[in-house]
């Protein structure tokens, strides 16, 4: 018994193990989440600003309506998509079970981040037109500032080691509230507030609302945002690869 636990601990992967979905149900969970997830950022932060001129408040709205509504998006698509809405996540478990044969593959992971792009900017349209805006208007919220990037770096690690520490240890049945407590919280202690994601980055150009990002700010954003899923990599691989060590004598 103690053999067959140690051989199980040695094969355990780094990522969750994609799901038996097909293809195009996974793609469909994933444009359908991604664009949710915009259209509850965006739209809740039109609502915001109508509601208050305190910018503390319209903060306060706009992370508690993410907060709850991705808690919600991972928990009902999770099982069919893994629930990503996000490249960064979509590439590093590409690349933590590149040698899994049941892991994502390369025209798995072009499917999913065409959908996580193409949902966020549905997503930011629809919350445009849900509140009486114009449908498409770049945005000009500014967000070039070294500070900022920074932000986006701390992040976006964060958010990739708790996903696949999570994987690593057996707990990402508590992904809908780890990952969305985690989002709601760096909304609050990054200067950034916690994009952390390419595909709602450039969604969120889009709008030229409360929750909009400028176009130009777009390429420092992204690749601030990679870095982060690399340093996210190293940080698991430091804490958590006594794990994947760990096999029989």
């Amino acid at each position: 018994m103690d053999e067959a636990r140690a051989e199980a601990t040695e094969a355990e992967p780094l990522a969750a193990e994609p799901p038996a979905a097909p293809l195009l149900n996974r793609v469909a969970a994933e444009l359908v989440g991604t664009a949710a997830l915009v259209a509850v950022v965006v739209g809740s932060g039109i609502q915001a600003t109508e509601l208050s001129q305190d910018v503390g408040l319209q903060l306060l709205a706009n992370s508690l309506a993410t907060v709850f509504g991705l808690g919600v998006l991972i928990l009902l698509l999770g099982p069919v998509s893994g629930a990503h809405f996000n490249p960064v996540v979509t590439v590093a478990e590409w690349w933590t079970g590149r040698r899994d044969p049941k892991g994502l593959g390369p025209r798995e992971v072009g499917a999913y981040l065409l959908a996580q792009i193409v949902g966020a900017i549905g997503g930011a349209v629809l919350a445009d037109a849900m509140f009486g805006k114009a449908l498409v208007t770049w945005s000009t919220h500014d967000r070039s500032a070294g500070h900022l990037l920074l932000g986006e770096v701390v992040a976006t690690a964060g958010l990739v080691l708790l996903i696949f520490g999570l994987a690593r240890t057996g707990h990402l049945r508590f992904a809908p509230v780890a990952v969305a407590s985690y989002i709601g919280a760096a909304y609050w202690f990054t200067s950034s507030t916690s994009f952390a994601n390419p595909a709602v980055s450039i969604g969120r150009a889009f709008t030229d609302t409360f929750a909009g990002i400028a176009p130009a700010s777009l390429p420092g954003f992204i690749g601030m945002q990679l870095i982060g899923g690399v340093l996210g990599l190293l940080l698991v691989a430091l804490v958590f690869d006594h794990r994947r060590a760990a096999g029989p004598k």
